[in-house]
């Protein structure tokens, strides 16, 4: 026999958007975005700023409103993936699954694009 334990549960925004984080890196089309000094400085990259990759987790962030979460994402998308289709993709899995995991409502979901990413060639044999 089980007993019920009267309480509330509460998510924090934190982890709400750690969550969304994870859910944004299962699509292999979208990754995290540059650091603030590799794109306001030229040569950012030399001075050890990180570069926009698809193997690091968007930027996120949640606020939490009773049981309605407001979710803002920046992304990468890798080039040439169609950026109108990822965006609604990543939109539609945030609400269907982030919703489900946590029992909110997803209310808004904002994505900004700060940047397309080739992969990478392989090296160079000479």
């Amino acid at each position: 026999m089980t007993a019920t334990v009267p309480g509330t549960v509460q998510i924090s925004a934190a982890a709400v958007a750690k969550l969304a984080a994870q859910l944004a890196s299962e699509d292999p089309d979208v990754g995290g975005t540059a650091g603030l000094l590799g794109r306001t400085v030229p040569g950012g990259r030399q001075l050890g700023a990180r570069q926009t990759s698809l193997t690091s987790l968007p930027k996120v962030s949640a606020e939490v409103d009773g049981d309605r979460v407001f979710v803002d994402l920046a992304i990468s998308v890798r080039w040439p993936a169609s950026v109108p289709q990822v965006t609604t993709d990543l939109r539609e899995r945030l609400q269907n699954r982030l919703g489900a995991w946590t029992g909110l409502t997803v209310a808004e979901v904002d994505i900004a694009v700060t940047g397309l990413v080739a992969d990478q060639p392989g090296p160079r044999v000479r």
